[in-house]
C-alpha cells in the first residue's frame, strides 16, 4: 500500500547519496503502514542539530515496521506519531503510523516522509533502516494500486551486503 494517505503525495524519483525516497506531501498527511506486520522501532524525540548533522539524528520523528514479508519499512520527518504505536505493536497495512512533517534534517526543506525499505537489523543500525533498496518501482506500483513487493530484491541486496562494517555513506 503507498505509505501516504489522505493528501496528494509525489514520490522523488531519486534520492541523494542512498537509496530512499522523499514522499512530498503537506504537513499532517497520514504515514501508513504499507503491509501487515510489527512495528521494529520508533523515534519520539527530535533530536537532530544542525551543527551536528549525526546520521542517527537526522530522520527526526520517525517509525519503522517489519513486515510480514521480511522487509522492513522506514519513514521519518513525522510530524507526530499515532498513539499505541511502539516497538512489536502489530499494524494491519493502511493502518496510520503518524503524520508527515519536517522533522530532523528536513527542517529546512518542504514537508515529507523520507521512505527507506531494507533488511530487519539489530536495533539503532539507522545506516540500513534510512533506505538499503531503492524503493521507486515499488512506491510507483502502490501509487497505482499495484502489489509488486520487494521482499526478493530485498533478500538479494543484504546478500550482497555482506557484512556490516557500519554507515558506508553519507554517515
Amino acid at each position: 500500500m503507498f505509505p501516504v494517505g489522505g493528501c496528494r503525495a509525489d514520490a522523488s524519483q531519486s534520492h541523494h547519496d542512498y537509496p530512499a525516497s522523499d514522499i512530498f506531501a503537506h504537513v499532517g498527511c497520514l504515514f501508513v503502514a504499507p503491509v501487515d506486520g510489527r512495528v521494529d522501532e520508533v523515534t519520539r524525540i527530535d533530536s537532530w542539530d544542525a551543527k551536528t548533522n549525526r546520521g542517527a539524528d537526522r530522520g527526526g520523528l520517525s517509525v519503522s515496521v517489519v513486515g510480514a514479508d521480511g522487509v522492513r519499512y522506514y519513514g521519518s520527518h513525522l510530524s507526530a506519531i499515532q498513539p499505541g504505536i511502539a516497538p512489536g505493536v502489530p499494524v494491519r497495512a493502511g493502518q496510520p503510523l503518524g503524520r508527515t512533517g519536517k522533522t530532523g534534517s528536513a527542517q529546512g526543506t518542504p514537508p515529507h516522509l523520507h521512505f527507506g525499505i531494507s533488511w530487519p537489523t539489530a536495533p539503532n543500525m539507522w545506516w540500513v533502516r534510512r533506505g538499503a533498496v531503492a524503493p521507486q518501482r515499488f512506491l510507483n506500483s502502490w501509487h497505482d494500486g499495484g502489489q509488486l513487493s520487494p521482499a526478493a530484491l530485498v533478500a538479494a541486496s543484504h546478500r550482497a551486503y555482506g557484512a556490516d562494517h557500519g554507515c558506508r555513506s553519507y554517515c
